[in-house]
């Protein structure tokens, strides 16, 4: 037979198994990764001591300001994320937290993940190439183009790359710059076609953008509402969906003549 437990000794009771779970759940890996924002790097300058763009076959020009793609940090596909990480993270302005699936493929092992962002970044640099010889109306056959950006992975920098090659080798079309002389930040995949695709983390590539002296941010359209929910003072975004679209709207900003569009 049971005895009758007292109110204080039944939510003594009934508490013990909550503060149980919330102890083991503050020491458990999560399947989340922590984020900040990362390097971002200049593709008309030098990425340790060697150009990042290098063009050969046909005159090249030089240029002002810069075009610099951006990063985030995240931690380690293996590293073990607690209950309390998450927490601080997501009350931090500078750090955020996302799904690890988000970040890395999921059922690789470190070394796999490696090689696929390696991968990727390859694919995107060839696509960026693509996109701006066809842009220019230029053969590969005439041009060649070597791209070189060493502990970067992934296909986000693709439109910066892009844009680099045509500053490069055209500039604004009419003998200026396509940077105006600013320091431009961004990022986006690109296809051969011209078309940019969306990426992740901008929130957090906004921020690394402005703490690298950017004043202007080229964002994909459609992670408008993202890269404006901690925009940093100073930073300007225009939306790009095309190449034709960024191209068009860094001309109009370095001319100041015609519509910028902005998020």
């Amino acid at each position: 037979m049971l005895s009758r437990l007292t109110r204080s000794q039944a939510v003594a009771v009934c508490a013990a198994p909550v503060v149980a779970l919330l102890a083991t759940a503050a020491f458990a890996p999560l399947p989340f990764s922590l984020t900040q924002p990362g390097l971002t790097a200049n593709v008309l300058g030098e990425n340790k001591g060697t150009p990042v763009i290098r063009i050969s076959g046909v005159p090249t020009r030089t240029t002002s300001g810069q075009l610099r793609m951006t990063t985030i940090e995240a931690t380690n596909p293996d590293t073990r994320v607690t209950l309390g990480e998450v927490i601080d993270a997501w009350f931090a302005e500078d750090e955020a937290v996302m799904p690890r699936d988000s970040v890395y493929p999921s059922g690789k092992t470190t070394k796999e993940i490696e090689q696929h962002n390696t991968e990727q970044m390859k694919e995107s640099q060839d696509a960026a190439t693509e996109a701006a010889l066809n842009y220019l109306d230029l053969s590969e056959k005439d041009v060649k183009v070597t791209l070189n950006l060493a502990d970067v992975g992934g296909p986000s920098a693709g439109l910066l790359f892009t844009l680099g090659i045509i500053d490069k080798l055209d500039g604004d079309g009419s003998g200026g710059d396509l940077t105006g002389g600013r320091t431009i930040a961004g990022t986006g995949t690109i296809d051969a076609d011209g078309k940019v695709g969306v990426v992740g983390g901008v929130a957090l590539k906004t921020q690394a953008a402005r703490r690298d002296g950017a004043t202007v941010f080229l964002v994909p359209k459609a992670e408008c509402g993202d890269a404006k929910s901690e925009l940093p003072k100073g930073l300007r975004l225009i939306p790009v969906t095309t190449l034709n679209s960024a191209v068009n709207s860094l001309v109009a900003l370095e001319k100041g003549k015609g519509s910028v569009p902005s998020c």
